[in-house]
């Protein structure tokens, strides 16, 4: 409020010379007092504007920072994913790998099964062979006179008394001897395996007895290089003796 502006407002109640006198003194100090107040306010706002000045440089520098921290994760994250798709090649080259050894063991394993498979059928006609050339010997305990029949003479022993069928059967048998057993004129039918299993018992079974239909003693036998346990019960169990490596196992009760 200026000098001027006071003296107007006195000058009415209080006269010119007192309005006056009052102006020139109440002014200056109503000018001081603005001016301090103008100096008050403006302290106020340079410390606010250093306050805001300070907040901005340390929201500049979190946001540095956060920055940096950013640039860190990308790049870490960028060496993630580098090391992620090495890893995902080296788990396909291996699993590559591992397919083409699965498949190599799978041939080597198919193979040595048809190996053994062969191998097995190379011993077991070899023992057949030589169970039939060695037949009398073999069974020189159990048959006297023995002789290894031929197909013919065994077709010529039973054909009247049985159908194709049955006459084939009995042809398929590995061999037949006849000799005397116990004293009595006998046959007997031979099952050649190298391992004694229930199928040998069922087949010496069945083609002994097409035999005994024809009106002929019959015995079967399974010779064999292994027989075990379950399957010398189970020949028991059918009449059927068993020759295992050079022994007789009296089969039948």
């Amino acid at each position: 409020m200026n000098t001027y502006r006071i003296y107007e407002d006195l000058r009415s109640s209080l006269g010119e010379e007192a309005a006056k006198s009052l102006a020139h003194t109440l002014g200056p100090m109503f000018e001081e007092l603005g001016e301090a107040a103008t100096k008050a306010e403006f302290r106020e706002v340079n410390a606010t504007l250093g306050r805001l000045a300070e907040a901005q440089e340390r929201t500049e520098g979190k946001v540095a920072q956060l920055a940096e921290g950013q640039d860190r994760l990308a790049s870490a994250q960028a060496r993630t994913e580098a090391q992620v798709a090495g890893l995902t090649r080296a788990q396909t080259r291996t699993e590559a790998q591992l397919t083409m050894l699965t498949q190599v063991v799978q041939s080597l394993v198919v193979e040595g099964s048809r190996q053994a498979n062969r191998l097995d059928t190379v011993l077991g006609r070899t023992f057949k062979l030589q169970f039939r050339d060695r037949l009398t010997s073999y069974l020189g305990r159990l048959m006297r006179r023995g002789k290894l029949l031929r197909n013919d003479e065994v077709l010529d022993a039973i054909e009247r008394a049985v159908d194709a069928g049955e006459a084939d059967d009995v042809l398929r048998a590995d061999a037949i001897a006849t000799g005397l057993i116990d004293g009595v004129s006998s046959h007997v039918v031979v099952e050649v395996s190298v391992t004694c299993d229930a199928d040998d018992v069922d087949r010496a079974e069945r083609r002994a007895g097409i035999l005994r239909k024809a009106g002929l003693v019959a015995i079967p036998l399974v010779a064999c290089e292994a027989c075990s346990r379950e399957s010398l019960a189970y020949a028991r169990s059918r009449q059927v003796r068993v020759w295992c490596n050079g022994l007789i196992l009296d089969a039948a009760a």
